[in-house]
């Protein structure tokens, strides 16, 4: 006999309808997966024959065929364990087989029946076509998840034996209510506040200019001088995300089983800080099955690189693409997937491998060879890529010793938001939110300079060799210092404050 049942699966972050057909017969028993099944699919007809057995029904000594169509993409995963157990008691007249087909099935199955959660839900609820089907039949851990989008109905189950009598009786198990579910709200650690900071002042003014207008920040200082404490700082000052922002966040860690607990919506902005030995698959993604690293994991939120030439430097080349495009596009020979990657590049670095060369109070004993060596690990079309170079220096033993009180996160974030949303309203035709996300057509038309200004740029251009990048990066930056100024034009004081921003291309520091 025959049967069908409806399922989905995860191909990058996008979900795809996933028909599972079973077809028992005589022959040897056994049970055999066709359809590209990966390690995780192929185990499962073990999972399935003890749950089957171990939920009081009988394994039928028949030969049973598993078939998960489209065929020729890749399965992986244990999502799938559910609807081939009740399509195997479906095929053997175990269970009636005429509404199966009316719900997406998704579950992992434990040895005794009981229903383990997968990943992926709320891409998968996001997928599924409206009007087609009664609901979605999922483990009840992941429901709280999969009502966020509120689409279908939603079915929680937690044993094979529930999910049979939902299908023996559909009216015993009522769909999950939404306005039931309490999702919580933005869970930010109030600890890490700006006001811890003493000192500062410049590096603090860059950061939220940075903040502002959704720049990528390079801070310099020997160690110790607090560049990892700033950069921790930096979340509290950002203004929440939109809710389309939170849906999208939400639906790339609920795809690598990184959501929140109990299936909550995603509030604060992501803050991925990888180790220095993390490959370039890592970080950007990759592998034979794509999966997405960590530039899709902070997408609309902070990639925090620490000890940024510590880093190999096929990885730190492997930025350029996201950190210019905001997406990462992995190709295949069967399939090409794109990730989304806009996010916040915030790096860190010494100034020399001992670093202490910008350090007025400690001596520095690198060789000029050894400087250079250090500091060419990050080339010059990465560096080009970053808006702001900030130089963090020690700390004075009186700033160190001071007790004066310091402007709080609270404080710089309302001046943050106020810049976002002017950058709101003067890009709604534009698709795009920040002044950093802004193309040719967009500078042309938001950042005229006259007069004073225009002179000012042009002399920086002749006497700093500066790039056609590094030009537009200087007008981005000076965009949002007037934003955050309040002014309507680009003035001479915005784009000179801007100029400062770029002290690697000074070569002040060294």
């Amino acid at each position: 006999m025959l049967a069908t049942v409806h399922s989905y699966g995860l191909l990058g972050l996008e979900a795809y309808p996933v028909t599972i057909e079973i077809d028992v017969s005589r022959g040897l028993p056994g049970i055999s997966i066709v359809g590209l099944p990966d390690n995780a699919v192929r185990e499962s007809r073990d999972r399935v024959r003890s749950a089957i057995k171990n939920s009081g029904y009988k394994n039928r000594t028949k030969r049973i065929t598993v078939n998960l169509s489209p065929a020729d993409v890749k399965k992986e995963g244990p999502a799938f364990d559910l609807a081939i157990a009740l399509g195997i008691l479906a095929g053997t007249q175990q269970i009636p087989s005429q509404r199966l087909n009316e719900y997406i099935i998704l579950g992992e199955l434990s040895l005794n029946g009981a229903i383990r959660p997968v990943k992926g839900v709320l891409a998968i609820s996001l997928a599924v076509p409206i009007g087609k089907l009664k609901g979605i039949i999922l483990p009840a851990q992941n429901a709280p998840e999969a009502c966020i989008c509120r689409r279908l109905p939603i079915f929680p189950v937690r044993h094979l034996k529930e999910v049979i009598h939902l299908l023996h009786e559909p009216e015993s198990l009522a769909a999950l209510n939404p306005d039931t579910l309490t999702f919580s709200k933005s869970k930010t650690d109030k600890g890490m506040d700006f006001s811890e900071v003493k000192g500062h002042i410049y590096v603090k003014r860059g950061l939220e200019i940075a903040a502002a207008g959704g720049h990528n920040v390079l801070m310099i200082g020997p160690p110790g001088s607090g560049k990892t404490m700033l950069a921790k700082r930096i979340p509290g000052i950002l203004p929440q995300m939109t809710l389309d922002e939170a849906l999208e966040t939400t639906k790339i860690h609920s795809a690598l089983g990184l959501n929140p607990p109990q299936g909550d919506l995603m509030h604060d902005r992501p803050f991925r800080s990888p180790h220095h030995t993390a490959s370039d698959v890592a970080l950007v993604g990759g592998g034979t099955i794509p999966r997405p690293g960590e530039v899709t994991l902070a997408h609309n939120g902070i990639l925090f690189l620490d000890e940024l030439p510590e880093f190999n430097r096929n990885v730190l080349e492997a930025l350029r693409q996201p950190l210019e495009d905001r997406y990462v596009t992995v190709a295949r020979a069967s399939k090409t997937i794109r990730f989304p990657a806009n996010f916040m590049l915030i790096a860190s670095m010494n100034p020399c491998p001992c670093g202490f060369l910008t350090d007025t109070r400690r001596e520095c004993h690198c060789r000029p060879l050894q400087i250079q060596k250090y500091l060419s690990k990050i080339s010059g079309p990465l560096l080009d890529r970053i808006d702001l170079h900030l130089e963090v220096a020690a700390l004075h033993t009186l700033e160190l010793m001071s007790g004066l009180p310091q402007e709080s996160s609270a404080d710089i974030r309302k001046r943050t938001i106020a810049a976002r949303q002017k950058q709101q309203e003067r890009f709604q035709k534009h698709n795009i939110l920040t002044n950093a996300q802004m193309g040719h057509q967009q500078l042309k038309e938001f950042c005229r300079l006259e007069g004073q200004s225009r002179g000012l740029l042009k002399q920086a251009i002749e006497e700093l060799n500066l790039s056609a990048r590094a030009y537009d990066k200087i007008l981005r930056v000076s965009r949002t210092i007037s934003d955050l100024a309040g002014d309507q034009d680009i003035l001479p004081e915005h784009i000179a404050e801007a100029i400062q921003y770029r002290c690697l291309d000074r070569r002040e520091l060294f």
